[in-house]
């Protein structure tokens, strides 16, 4: 109690870590909603109805990319704005922002809110969070803006000065956040995304930007500490920590198996039937890319066959890597279960890559991880099939990209009705939140304990 009287309330130490991050997302996405409801926030009268500017506000805070309404035909230059602040939010993490909003008013960080902040962007350990937070702040505003300059080169003699210097702004903080929310929608068509921005730039442009953007979201994707890691090392990969040689890895073996996956299965389908050699080429890889988490499609992805669908389902449901602005299960959890099968067939105990032995609980983490994808992505699908009257892997498709936070849609999330609309909105915060924050959060504060119960072991396979 202070001196007059009162009680002190720290709400840092009454509310556990997960609930505050997962409040403050909350918060983030009823004031962005609010804001998009207000009638100045889209172009035509009468402004936008509540549960469409909650869903879209859900959609660019999570970093997803799902749209009800065509961004740049619906929303006014207020409402672009202020979806793109949204989208720089989520992709940095809400308390990467209060903290350095802490730091620029010269306001003491407690060791809680340092703690909330481990916790909000999966930091190894709770030192030198600050100086983290700095790197991280500097480094996305260093690798947004030079994003922007290099498609400006495309985007200026596209769009002319003033457009097109915006365009390259909003596109390269879009890829970067993994967010996959595009303004092409008033030259290309609504709900175009960039299918009709690279044919009509010409081979070598459209080489050229499609490079730019892949780059912008395979970076994003790779993590904060990655990153460190790798400048800290001066790019010495053999002196790299074991989870930035395990996050790399992966990340360019998927994009390798994802492009030669879906160059397989479409090269002679009507997807690439008008597509040249190249084209076909770029478009397998940029899909692979932007599958894990980008959102953004150079080809229609209604007419892909069914194989290439479950693909990209796969590549969106193992999504990015943990600490980074992409979604899905992760890189890291991907490949602990693989190893872990791996494990099992050689009869080993333990898990071991790149001369390390991992933590045996890791494999428990990783499969509740797995599961909790798994059960809400195909949970949801059945929901939205039958509600909706859609084709079951249609349903699947869109709510695989709602809990993956990617935004690739088949085109049906536009018309989708309130149940479905509601259960998008909440399966793209459990995926920017994190299935195990979510689980954490709702569930008791108690402490973990050993089990006192006798042993008994039990058959599985």
């Amino acid at each position: 109690m202070s001196r007059n009287g009162k009680i002190k309330f720290n709400i840092w130490r009454n509310i556990s870590p997960m609930k505050l991050i997962l409040g403050g997302y909350l918060a983030i996405i009823l004031a962005g909603s609010a804001l998009l409801a207000l009638p100045a926030a889209a172009r035509g009268s009468g402004g936008t109805p509540f549960s469409d500017c909650l869903f879209t506000a859900t959609s660019a805070t999570c970093v997803t990319g799902l749209v009800r309404y065509d961004t740049f035909t619906h929303w006014s230059l207020f409402g672009q704005l202020v979806i793109l602040g949204l989208i720089q939010i989520g992709g940095l993490g809400f308390m990467t922002v209060a903290i350095l909003v802490m730091v620029l008013t010269g306001r003491k960080i407690s060791l809680n809110q340092r703690s909330l902040m481990q916790n909000s962007i999966s930091a190894p350990q709770i030192g030198g969070i600050v100086r983290m937070t700095k790197f991280i702040v500097g480094g996305v505003l260093t690798v947004e803006l030079t994003g922007a300059l290099l498609l400006s080169f495309v985007m200026i003699p596209e769009f002319g000065w003033a457009r097109g210097i915006y365009f390259s702004l909003f596109h390269s903080i879009s890829a970067f956040c993994n967010a996959g929310f595009d303004l092409m929608g008033g030259t290309s068509g609504k709900f175009s995304s960039l299918t009709g921005l690279f044919p009509g730039l010409g081979a070598g442009a459209a080489w050229y930007a499609s490079v730019v953007i892949m780059l912008l979201i395979f970076i994003g994707g790779l993590g904060f500490f990655v990153w460190y890691d790798v400048l800290h090392r001066r790019f010495r990969l053999r002196s790299l920590k074991l989870q930035s040689k395990m996050v790399l890895s992966i990340s360019l073996g998927l994009v390798v198996a994802g492009t030669l996956a879906l160059a397989a299965l479409e090269w002679n389908q009507p997807l690439y039937t008008d597509l040249g050699i190249g084209e076909r080429i770029n478009a397998s890889l940029f899909q692979s890319v932007s599958a894990r988490t980008a959102g953004f499609n150079t080809v229609d992805l209604t007419k892909m066959s069914e194989g290439g669908l479950v693909v990209m389902i796969c590549l969106m449901f193992i999504g990015g890597s943990t600490g980074s602005t992409a979604g899905g299960m992760k890189t890291t959890t991907f490949w602990i279960l693989c190893i872990s099968v791996i494990v099992t067939f050689r009869r080993k105990k333990n898990i071991e890559m790149f001369g390390r032995r991992i933590d045996e609980g890791i494999t428990r983490t990783a499969s509740c991880v797995f599961m909790t994808y798994l059960l809400l992505g195909v949970g949801a699908g059945v929901i939205i099939s039958a509600v909706e009257g859609l084709p079951f892997l249609t349903a699947f498709f869109e709510s695989a990209s709602a809990i993956a936070t990617v935004g690739l849609t088949l085109g049906a999330t536009p018309d989708l009705g309130m149940v479905s609309k509601l259960l998008l909105t909440f399966l793209m915060l459990c995926g920017r939140v994190g299935s195990i924050t979510m689980l954490l959060a709702f569930s008791s504060d108690r402490r973990p304990t050993n089990s006192r119960l006798p042993l008994e072991k039990v058959q599985v396979g």
